[in-house]
């Protein structure tokens, strides 16, 4: 989407729809205020009033609720619903007037991230409905925002635009059913991110070198069905006195659940087990568009988790990259197999600070819903860093504890570690102890993403791919190199 920041009044927005906003109690802006259907437009939160008063020729008044409520999630949320008032106008550009608030940047970046998020459709897809006219025009998509505000905010906006579209494109994996977004399709995509960045390097493992590694639990997760896994590492060398940073994404294309299948009811969904590596590899995009001052290094373990006769059995032993044995002792608990693997192999490379995301366990569904993803962490510093880009961005995050009893019940009977737990109790955190073996003195931090993902229903993600993780990874470089 093109945006633009400029100067002037209402009139001179040449938008096909201009929104302005209005605080609760308060009045609008003079060169409106005597507009005829004015009087109908309220102030109270969300509420939304079109009006036709000539110049401009269509004006969204847009309920702000009370000025000491607002805040850049409400902004987010609003400017998500203005996007959906444009596509019911079939609006192609539209202006926002930039509403009085503290911190004008943080008002800024939430109305471009919200008009950019809520304006997200995946169509790839979609044909021509039966009996229409292959001369038709497609349906007009909204292609611009301009933000009336002063200039010095032109670089916030260019930021926003920039971590947003590289949300979009994470959703446009996410979405991408399991056909279409293999291993070898996520490895494309970070060799066209590579390709966009002088940078930006990328090498990819399949699944010969894989194996020829000993990355036990790829090699394993892998071996079920025909489709080769990859090992995906990005480099980016921004510079800068930051340690290096380490992306580590959960790329599992599709999941079965293996030999302990899922049921069938909600097996489409699985094609967002990949949603981690959609994140860390478009953030990984962002984050050297916008050229930060930072060295990162981004590990995505890509692999199908299949049944058949050579798929990995409950009770089989494997060796993971670190030496480390495992009993695979539930095969629909793949996930912390090969994020093991890939984590141990981000510090070799030289990872400084690690982070995994991952759709890791049910369990963090029932603890926390779809409002926070949950945090386990070594490193009470990074935990709160991450926590506080989770408040700016918000992508929010909520951290839970680490403790020896959940450590413990991790340990295998016959190998080093189990990768399912004695009990079933504290599912996302025990899944997050089998983590910590691959870490060592590493300062780590596992978020677990199965509840945010998609399903989140807030106004700029809707029910689909919510591309979760992109702003939080992004933001939390930012405040590294601030």
């Amino acid at each position: 989407m093109k945006i633009d920041v400029r100067q002037g009044s209402l009139q001179d927005a040449d938008a096909a729809l201009v929104a302005v906003g209005l605080y609760e109690g308060e009045a609008l802006p003079e060169e409106v205020a005597d507009a005829p259907g004015v009087g109908d437009a309220k102030g109270s939160f969300r509420t939304m009033t079109r009006i036709y008063p000539g110049d401009p020729e269509r004006l969204l008044v847009v309920g702000l609720g009370a000025r000491d409520k607002l805040d850049a999630e409400k902004l987010r949320v609003l400017a998500a619903l203005v996007a959906a008032e444009a596509a019911k106008v079939e609006a192609a550009s539209l202006a926002w007037a930039l509403p009085a608030y503290e911190d004008e940047a943080a008002a800024a970046e939430a109305i471009v991230t919200g008009t950019i998020l809520g304006a997200y459709r995946y169509d790839r897809f979609k044909g021509k409905s039966d009996g229409e006219d292959e001369e038709d025009e497609p349906k007009v998509r909204l292609g611009s925002l301009s933000l009336l505000a002063p200039a010095e905010l032109a670089g916030a906006a260019e930021t926003a635009r920039v971590y947003s579209e590289a949300a979009n494109r994470a959703r446009d994996l996410q979405e991408a059913p399991a056909n279409f977004a293999k291993p070898e399709d996520l490895a494309a995509r970070a060799e066209e991110i590579a390709a966009g960045n002088d940078n930006v390097t990328v090498e990819i493992l399949d699944g010969d070198a894989i194996r020829a590694k000993g990355m036990g639990g790829l090699a394993a997760v892998s071996q079920g069905g025909p489709v080769d896994p990859r090992l995906i590492v990005l480099r980016y060398a921004g510079g800068g006195d930051s340690p290096t940073l380490g992306f580590v994404g959960k790329g599992v294309t599709f999941d079965t659940g293996g030999i302990v299948l899922k049921p069938g009811a909600g097996m489409p969904d699985m094609k967002f087990d990949m949603s981690g590596a959609s994140a860390v590899l478009e953030a990984t995009a962002a984050i050297a568009e916008l050229g930060l001052p930072i060295d990162l290094i981004t590990v995505v373990p890509s692999t199908e988790n299949m049944p058949s006769g050579t798929a990995v059995k409950p009770g089989d032993v494997i060796t993971q990259y670190n030496g480390k044995t495992v009993e695979v002792n539930n095969t629909d608990a793949e996930g912390r197999l090969i994020l093991a693997d890939a984590l141990a192999y981000a510090i070799e490379l030289g990872a400084e600070r690690v982070i995994d995301m991952a759709t890791l366990t049910g369990a963090v569904v029932i603890a926390l819903g779809s409002t926070y993803a949950a945090v386990v962490s070594n490193d009470d510093e990074l935990a709160g860093e991450i926590g506080a880009a989770g408040e700016e961005s918000g992508e929010l995050v909520w951290r839970l504890p680490l403790h020896d009893e959940y450590r413990d019940l991790m340990k295998g009977t016959v190998a080093d570690l189990s990768n399912l737990a004695k009990k079933r109790e504290a599912g996302t955190i025990t899944a997050s102890a089998f983590l910590e073996h691959f870490v060592a003195d590493t300062p780590w931090a596992h978020i677990d993403i199965a509840g945010t993902a998609w399903d989140v229903n807030r106004a700029y993600t809707g029910k689909g791919g919510s591309g979760y993780g992109v702003r939080l990874l992004v933001q939390l470089a930012r405040d590294l190199v601030d």
